[in-house]
Parts: C-alpha cells; structure tokens; sequence
C-alpha cells in the first residue's frame, strides 16, 4: 500500500480507457476530460478493458 497525505486528490476515470495511448494520451485525457492538470500532484487513476476473445 502506498501512504497518501490527507490532503492528496484521487481522480477516477469512469468506464473503459484505451491504454494503449500511454503516458502522452493520459495525460491529455487528464486535461480535456477531467479538466485537471495532469502536473498538479493529484493521482488520476484508469480503466482498462479486458479483450474476450
């Protein structure tokens, strides 16, 4: 377990993201979808979708 502050903002990103934009296209989704700021410090936590085949 990693030990937050009490003060640290935790973003949860509803629903499937496609992983594979990497670092780069998190972050822009960071920026446009929850209108944040992907530098503030906060933890932005995604989901991805398990492939069934």
């Amino acid at each position: 377990m990693i030990p937050l502050p009490p003060s640290a903002r935790i973003f949860l990103a509803c629903g499937a993201t496609d992983m594979r934009k990497g670092f780069d296209g998190l972050a822009v989704m960071t920026q446009k979808v929850l209108e944040q700021s992907p530098h503030s410090g906060a933890l932005f936590a995604f989901r991805g979708s398990a492939a069934i085949w």
